[in-house]
């Protein structure tokens, strides 16, 4: 969708994506509005299910993902329509969106936008901002791991910041904003793999996985027939918003906030930690506070779609491959006896 935000205004009050948790009680109009969610939902995923066959998963993750203005990397081989289930997703939701297909020699410039110098009317010359593909309220940065660490660093300061600065001033991002960033897992020449404190930033590392056999008929027959038509949007920018604030009220009891922290702590090795022996055998370093703040979020919108107005352990249990997975680094000892981190996941879970 065309890009609204042409001329974006400088700004230089701060807008960041990570507030503390609120733990408020919801309002009676929050009650109201987060009752829509489970069949906005249903809606959003019916309009979806008309070009995205499968990732059932995938589209309840990513949803969550957008009710607490998180921001995802997927990760799948080419083929798995990561990046038609974005454009998607952007038709569904009413967003503008924009694509970056990131390269070797894409510059920061190139994302956040440049000034220009032009001639006014009266022969003077000034300078005027011309926005990047940044401004737009979804953002596909495609196989970002592609780009040298520079550029990635200037995407990944505006997902943190949800604002640029050029030339010394400052722009806000439009509201939502919400970035999907694809990566390749097999080719690896040629790329810049994210540091980990950068692969922090994203709340969310979802793993794309190959259609079965039924839906690999299913996409082989519908997409071989025809075009397909518009989708019909579910949600608008302001209900978005409006979601958002409402979720963060949702109340997280004090035992499922320890529960989240436990599970947190227990991923870091090292002697006096207490960690579990599959942690101080196969992980060099553990999650950070940030993982527990975003467990929390992910409790609160995976409770909402499930029609609930507070936080129980098994939301918390059902978000941590994807908020821990890319936050945990195995050791050398891991990879000889082919252990991941949806594996140490998996035994820290089934600890209880």
């Amino acid at each position: 969708m065309p890009n609204e935000l042409l001329t974006p205004e400088p700004n230089v009050a701060p807008n960041s994506s990570l507030n503390p948790v609120a733990n408020a009680e919801p309002t009676a109009a929050d009650v109201e509005l987060l009752r829509t969610v489970p069949e906005r939902y249903r809606l959003l995923k019916a309009e979806l299910g008309k070009r995205i066959i499968g990732q059932d998963m995938v589209i309840r993750d990513l949803f969550a993902a957008l009710l607490v203005q998180g921001n995802v990397l997927m990760v799948g081989v080419p083929g798995l329509a990561k990046t038609l289930l974005v454009k998607s997703l952007g038709e569904t939701l009413s967003l503008s969106f924009n694509r970056i297909q990131f390269t070797p020699d894409l510059m920061p410039s190139d994302i956040t936008g440049t000034e220009i110098i032009e001639e006014t009317s009266d022969g003077r010359r000034e300078f005027r901002f011309i926005p990047g593909p940044i401004f737009a309220s979804l953002l596909l940065a495609d196989e970002i791991n592609r780009t040298p660490p520079k550029t990635q660093a200037a995407l990944l300061e505006a997902m943190q910041e949800r604002r640029v600065t050029v030339a010394g001033k400052t722009y806000d991002l439009p509201s939502p904003f919400f970035v999907l960033a694809t990566q390749n897992p097999i080719e690896q020449e040629g790329t810049y793999p994210l540091p980990e404190a950068q692969l922090d930033r994203f709340m969310f590392n979802l793993v794309l996985k190959y259609p079965s056999r039924a839906e690999e008929v299913r996409i082989l027959l519908e997409t071989t027939r025809g075009s397909d038509g518009p989708l019909s949007p579910v949600l608008a920018g302001a209900d978005i918003a409006a979601l958002q604030q409402a979720v963060r009220h949702i109340p997280v009891p004090a035992s499922v906030a320890e529960y989240a922290v436990d599970l947190v702590q227990a991923t870091r090795p090292g002697p006096g930690t207490g960690a579990p022996d599959v942690v101080q055998k196969y992980l060099q370093w553990g999650a950070g506070p940030r993982a527990s703040q975003y467990l929390a979020l992910a409790g609160k919108a995976l409770a909402v779609l499930d029609g609930r107005f507070n936080v129980a352990r098994e939301d918390i249990a059902a978000a941590a491959p994807l908020v821990l997975r890319h936050r945990l680094i195995t050791n050398y000892r891991a990879e000889a006896d082919k252990v991941t981190s949806d594996t140490v996941i998996e035994k820290l879970l089934a600890r209880g």
